[in-house]
């Protein structure tokens, strides 16, 4: 073969950034003088236990440890693989809201059964996160960056296809700035009686650091710390299992912004975090997250505008 082929493999542990192996894969090494690089005896040649297998060439974990960087502190991160799914995500796995240490000596097992059952989710949670229409971008403050025409047909659109889909809204909760007001505003009267809650953690900000780094776009360290923190306290505070007071499934809108549902997406997924910019959102899109009673999520829709003519689409 005319050419090498290499492969490097690295898995960080998701806590700490420790290191579970590291190995590169440098192909079929040539023998040397004519014949096999060891002697073979009546057999094919086992390698030693501790040795790497035939093609693999171990690195020093100090060496493959420098290309995972560490993440904030402030993201807890199960240990494991990356295949690990943290069943206590939201923290309300029904084993983590009871006091084992007061099980009662007697029913035992029975009363713990009881207990349990008491503290599931038996409702499932649909979560409709909507990014808000075009705006006036040349507004210097926030109340000059209203809906563009355009953008108030957007949330037009937007607001007759939640409609369509026949589903009882329970509430819309909405970001406090001007934009996501304005389009929760249009969208609402496709939705009459469906209650707005306004609020301050959904505004727009810089959630974390992305990787891969991006060269048009670098806030300051001190906005990623702290609009990180309050971006986070949103994904904690509205995105969860159901109450286990829920009977029925529920339906929930949010309007805000671009960089809160790609983040929030990420993180209701259990996907690294740092990879929210890897993903576009369209202006009056509809990302559709499930929450199940167990605690599993699903996507079902990620930035659908397929209800918006072409010539309305924009992403701004």
């Amino acid at each position: 073969m005319s050419f090498r082929r290499a492969l490097a493999l690295a898995a960080c542990g998701l806590a700490g950034g420790s290191v579970l192996f590291s190995a590169v894969v440098v192909g079929k090494q040539p023998a040397r003088g004519g014949g096999d690089a060891e002697p073979r005896t009546g057999g094919s040649a086992v390698p030693p236990a501790s040795a790497a297998p035939p093609g693999l060439l171990l690195l020093p974990p100090a060496a493959a440890a420098a290309s995972c960087p560490p993440a904030p502190g402030w993201i807890e991160r199960p240990a494991g693989t990356g295949g690990y799914w943290d069943s206590n995500w939201d923290r309300r796995e029904p084993l983590a809201l009871i006091n084992l240490k007061k099980k009662n000596e007697e029913t035992g097992e029975e009363e713990l059964a009881s207990r349990l059952d008491h503290c599931k989710a038996k409702a499932t949670r649909h979560i409709f996160l909507i990014r808000h229409s075009q705006y006036n971008l040349d507004g210097r403050a926030d109340k000059d960056r209203t809906l563009t025409p355009l953008g108030r047909e957007q949330a037009e659109l937007t607001g007759h296809r939640l409609a369509s889909l026949g589903l009882k809204f329970d509430q819309i909760i909405h970001s406090s700035m001007t934009r996501a007001t304005e389009t929760t505003e249009i969208i609402s009267k496709h939705l009459p009686g469906v209650k707005k809650i306004s609020t301050d953690l959904l505004r727009e900000g810089a959630p974390i650091e992305p990787d891969p780094p991006v060269s048009h776009w670098k806030p300051e360290a001190v906005q990623y710390y702290e609009d990180g923190a309050r971006i986070e306290a949103a994904f904690r505070n509205f995105i969860h299992r159901a109450d286990a007071k829920q009977e029925e499934d529920s339906y929930e809108i949010f309007v805000c912004h671009a960089n809160v549902i790609r983040y929030i997406v990420c993180r209701a997924l259990q996907f690294p975090p740092e990879g929210w910019l890897r993903m576009s959102l369209n202006n009056g899109s509809i990302t559709h997250l499930v929450i199940r009673p167990n605690g599993r999520v699903a996507l079902r829709t990620l930035g659908d505008t397929g209800f918006m003519p072409p010539d309305k689409i924009t992403r701004t």
